[in-house]
């Protein structure tokens, strides 16, 4: 989940500025593991987890990957997977 979250934010969760990083391709991505709120975001609160808080945003993505494994970030594999990087 290191790579993971260097592909999607290269450990960002915020910019200078202090406002959340928000994802390049769809803006309902955030923070550092580029969870996307319109998808996510009624769970991670039903979770009592703030999305814009870094340790609630790794946390949620925790809870993904145990989930579902990597499979959310499957559109950034090409960056992170150690299998993709072999070939």
């Amino acid at each position: 989940m290191i790579q993971v979250a260097r592909c999607e934010s290269q450990y960002r969760q915020t910019l200078a500025d202090g406002s959340v990083l928000r994802g390049k391709v769809d803006s309902a991505d955030m923070g550092v593991m580029q969870i996307n709120e319109r998808y996510h975001g009624a769970k991670a609160k039903e979770l009592g987890l703030d999305l814009t808080n870094i340790y609630d945003n790794m946390a949620y993505a925790r809870y993904l990957y145990e989930k579902q494994g990597t499979q959310p970030w499957s559109a950034s594999s090409a960056c992170w997977s150690p299998t993709l990087a072999m070939k």
